[in-house]
């Protein structure tokens, strides 16, 4: 059995499991819900802060080498890392992004929780601020990527305003590893909006994802088993049935680079490399060129600097 083949079993056996572990603690999660209110309602101390819902819409676009668009609805959840007694699992605590990214204030994690027992989150990001007297300020984002089905990940430093980071990881089967991602995202507030590019060096600005999102309110973080039910499931749907549907449009099928190129990660250092000191992505419209700069950045041999940082995280099994 090929790596191919294999893949495929260790798919349909993790899409089973998933099933049926869903199902079973979504039948204990009326009871779960309970015992939770009961507890806080019952207890001497104060209630956990409350953590901001925001509920908008993604959108993806590919125009290259076929089009290619959809969107779905979707729930996040803005955790105050330094207040939140229980934020998600598997992310970076408020102190460990201070350090990476040199700020001081306040470390805000927007992210889809995980639901009955099964995490999905292709993108999740800290919002990093410094604080300047009474009022602060973003100064930087930390992306976490993580692709669908295999669990990899890796996470980067951003400038929010807009920046372009080197593609680090193979997102989906439909794309090579070459091109780089633009990035930007607002300040998070009653809206917030999130743009990624894709600018390919053959295929140009060829794919765009965005997030747009209304805050709701606010919830107390018990309550969260239930606003976000199911919701990192119907992500995972949208993934796996819209990639069915670029496989029937003949696209491409991109093979995992680990097999094909293992030193993919060093390569996507070395591009980011050459773009932090050569080359930015100047708009106009679809079409996007790399604009020559200086080179007076400091030192860019060291890569995990506050300049540029990346960090990546292995499979899981049974992808590992």
């Amino acid at each position: 059995m090929n790596s191919k083949e294999m893949e495929i079993l260790y798919l349909l056996c993790s899409i089973f499991s998933t099933l049926l572990t869903s199902l079973l603690l979504s039948i204990l999660l009326p009871f779960q819900t309970f015992l939770r209110r009961f507890r806080h309602s019952s207890s001497a101390t104060a209630l956990s802060p409350p953590v901001s819902l925001y509920q908008g819409t993604v959108w993806h676009q590919r125009r290259r080498p076929v089009h290619h668009s959809f969107h779905y609805n979707v729930r996040y959840a803005l955790f105050d890392l330094d207040h939140s007694p229980h934020p998600p699992p598997d992310h970076l605590s408020a102190d460990e992004a201070r350090q990476i990214t040199d700020t001081t204030g306040p470390i805000l994690l927007l992210t889809i929780p995980p639901s009955v027992g099964y995490d999905q989150n292709p993108l999740s990001l800290y919002y990093c601020y410094d604080v300047e007297g009474s009022s602060r300020r973003l100064k930087k984002c930390i992306a976490e990527v993580t692709n669908t089905p295999w669990g990899e990940r890796v996470s980067f430093i951003f400038n929010p305003e807009s920046d372009l980071v080197a593609k680090a990881l193979h997102v989906s089967p439909f794309m090579d590893m070459l091109g780089s991602w633009k990035i930007r995202a607002s300040d998070p507030g009653d809206y917030l909006t999130v743009a990624i590019s894709v600018h390919h060096p053959e295929l140009g600005c060829y794919f765009t994802a965005s997030l747009k999102a209304k805050k709701l309110g606010s919830l107390s973080e018990p309550d969260h088993s239930v606003f976000f039910w199911l919701m990192p499931h119907k992500v995972a749907v949208w993934i796996y049935w819209h990639a069915l549907k670029l496989w029937w449009k003949n696209v491409r099928f991109v093979q995992h680079p680990r097999y094909t190129d293992p030193r993919y990660r060093e390569e996507a250092l070395m591009r980011d490399q050459k773009l932090q000191c050569c080359g930015t992505v100047v708009s106009n419209g679809e079409n996007e060129h790399i604009q020559q700069r200086g080179t007076d950045q400091g030192n860019l041999a060291d890569i995990n600097s506050s300049n540029r940082w990346f960090k990546w995280r292995d499979a899981k099994w049974p992808w590992s």
